[in-house]
């Protein structure tokens, strides 16, 4: 796990080094973005609290805290905050599959929307998911489905890299690279 995290900061420190001026750059923008799998990391050492999923991980402020005195959190905690993340990252792959009108949706629903309102109440019921916005998940004070492109690939990244560190944490996949993320 040390490893692990220490390599995430290594590649976070290495991208923000390259801003501004690298912002085009597909390595820096990716490497940027495993703050959000080393802030998870932290969060699992009882290091950091968990950000809501419509706010990254202050990058700098990771890369700042001490990491000696890390106890892992639960099992329970861990498996709790994967199913959150699984249905964050379920949530906005779902939005992009409806936009490419290439899915058809099993028989037993009517709609997306009703879909996702019902995904939406029993991860409210849950304790995964804050309370739902007019049928659908919470983000950036308004439903998913109400957000500009912009924030919704927000929510997409920061779901992917979160449900990946958490995979991995939870023995998913052989590498870093190759854990899956299924939704």
């Amino acid at each position: 796990m040390n490893e692990r995290v220490h390599g995430l900061a290594e590649q976070v420190k290495a991208a923000l080094a390259r801003l501004p001026g690298a912002e085009d750059d597909p390595a820096v923008v990716d490497a940027v973005w495993q703050g959000e799998g080393l802030g998870t990391l932290l969060w699992s050492l009882g290091l950091v609290e968990l950000e809501p999923f419509d706010r990254t991980f202050d990058s700098e402020w990771l890369l700042a805290t001490p990491t000696a005195h890390g106890t892992l959190r639960s099992k329970e905690e861990v498996e709790h905050a994967l199913e959150t993340a699984r249905l964050w990252h379920w949530r906005a792959r779902t939005e992009l599959l409806r936009a490419s009108e290439d899915v058809e949706l099993p028989e037993s629903w009517d709609s997306f929307e009703q879909l996702i309102a019902v995904a939406a109440m029993r991860g409210y019921e849950r304790g995964l998911l804050p309370s739902p916005l007019r049928g659908d998940f919470a983000a950036f004070d308004r439903g998913f489905r109400e957000l500009e492109p912009a924030q919704r690939s927000e929510v997409l990244s920061i779901a992917w890299e979160r449900h990946r560190a958490l995979e991995w944490l939870t023995g998913a996949g052989k590498s870093w690279e190759s854990t899956p993320t299924p939704t």
